[in-house]
């Protein structure tokens, strides 16, 4: 797509998008110019699925952004990732949080990281199941480099957006949960191009967009 015509895409949804969400341009698959052009127009973090692609469109892009990692961060790309991002958005085990923190450490810095919740309960998805999140939060919590800001999930496709509803209230009542056990979150990564009005009605303070901001997939 045209970078003019995402630069007014992009415009058109921040003036849409509530106070206080922040938008995440999730790039997939996207090139260093459409990326740019988002950036230009005001949309200050980026979204990746894979390290390599974030490693290369990176390198290439001057202007400043905060980049999160949104796709499934394997252990040996642990200490790579955590040269490029920002956000961590997707950790779902104890045994990759300690990794995260461990590279951390190696760079004598700290970082925001939200875990991933497999709202639908889909096998084939990443993601802790929403009985096992307590633990592994307070695992997280007691890990130094990584500040433990909130959660993160992607529900299962519907045929309709209110279809994603009941998963968005659920992951916001997780959150409410460890609230009232003391953790001091404040960050609900939900809701997607298809659906992210809905997730906002029910609380998301992130929403990651890609085919609204950038156009169809090539």
């Amino acid at each position: 797509m045209p970078s003019d015509e995402i630069f007014r895409r992009c415009q058109d949804v921040l003036a849409r998008v509530p106070a206080g969400v922040t938008i995440v341009a999730a790039a997939k698959g996207r090139t260093p110019g459409e990326i740019r052009a988002a950036i230009r127009a005001g949309i200050g973090h980026i979204g990746e699925n894979y390290v390599q692609e974030a490693e290369r469109n990176k390198e290439a892009i001057p202007e400043p952004a905060a980049w999160h990692m949104i796709g499934r961060l394997q252990s040996n790309k642990v200490r790579r990732a955590l040269q490029i991002f920002n956000w961590v958005q997707t950790l779902d085990s104890l045994r990759l949080a300690q990794r995260v923190n461990a590279g951390l450490a190696l760079h004598g810095k700290a970082m925001p990281v939200l875990i991933q919740v497999n709202i639908g309960r889909e096998p084939q998805k990443a993601g802790v199941l929403p009985e096992d999140l307590f633990p592994l939060a307070q695992a997280i919590r007691d890990l130094p480099r990584l500040r433990f800001r909130g959660l993160m999930a992607i529900p299962p496709p519907g045929e309709k957006p209110e279809d994603s509803r009941p998963h968005f209230r659920a992951l916001r009542r997780l959150l409410e949960g460890l609230r009232a056990e003391g953790f001091a979150v404040d960050t609900l990564s939900m809701g997607m191009s298809t659906d992210w009005e809905i997730a906002v009605e029910e609380g998301a303070t992130m929403v990651r967009l890609g085919t609204l901001l950038f156009g169809p997939r090539p």
